[in-house]
């Protein structure tokens, strides 16, 4: 639980850096509404376009899994936000809300690893659609949590995968945010390249990597293309 709980922590002072202290109340410190599933809905969009499910062209394109786990760890922070949201509604503390999440079925099994061997792109399309539909719904928590864990498994993620890059990702959208993002100064094409890939590509060659090296390592590649 321990990990979990971290996740949780994590999220949450994001988005009170982020938003401010009181965003659970559905606005940001800059009066902008906060609506975490139309964030869920948007991020899974994104990811079903990871797949050549367009027909009509790049017939011969393959489906961009290493893409699709960044998605879906985006996905991931939504869905924590509109957990820790409802939890501090309801004044539960996140240790608490860590224990709930974790005595689930749907969690259970995703820390089993029983990761999707469908490969039927167009079934694994339909799983993310079911997410979609889930959160324009704006379904309960609980099946929030268990149609994103069916996501979790198509994209084939474990838990230990999802923790280093939800932890990652975690301390780049701090990064982005110290750097602009939200007033538009930031850049977030790195040589060529998007900041999800550089970052992906950090993990990769250090998967262990303490989240404040972490910063200073994306610092340093950024503070580079100024120069």
């Amino acid at each position: 639980m321990e990990r979990l709980f971290f996740m949780l922590e994590l999220q949450s002072s994001l988005n009170d850096a982020t938003n401010g202290n009181s965003w659970e109340q559905g606005v940001t410190k800059n009066g902008k509404k906060i609506d975490w599933y139309r964030c869920i809905y948007m991020e899974a969009f994104e990811l079903i376009d990871s797949y050549p499910w367009k027909h009509w062209k790049s017939i011969d394109a393959k489906v961009d899994r290493e893409n699709i786990k960044i998605e879906t760890v985006d996905i991931w922070h939504f869905v924590l936000s509109e957990a820790i949201k409802e939890a501090r509604l309801k004044e539960v503390d996140l240790k608490t809300l860590a224990e709930n999440i974790q005595s689930k079925e749907y969690f259970q099994n995703f820390l089993k690893g029983q990761k999707s061997t469908i490969g039927d792109i167009y079934r694994e399309v339909e799983i993310v659609e079911a997410l979609i539909t889930s959160s324009i719904l704006r379904v309960d928590m609980d099946k929030l949590m268990e149609r994103f864990f069916d996501v979790a498994k198509v994209a084939k993620l474990d838990f230990d995968e999802l923790y280093t890059l939800y932890l990652g990702k975690n301390i780049l959208n701090r990064f982005r945010q110290d750097y602009g993002y939200k007033d538009g100064t930031y850049i977030k094409i790195w040589n060529g390249v998007e900041d999800n890939v550089v970052l992906r590509e950090i993990l990769e060659r250090e998967p262990n990597i303490a989240p404040n090296q972490l910063y200073l390592r994306l610092e340093n590649i950024y503070n580079s293309l100024q120069s």
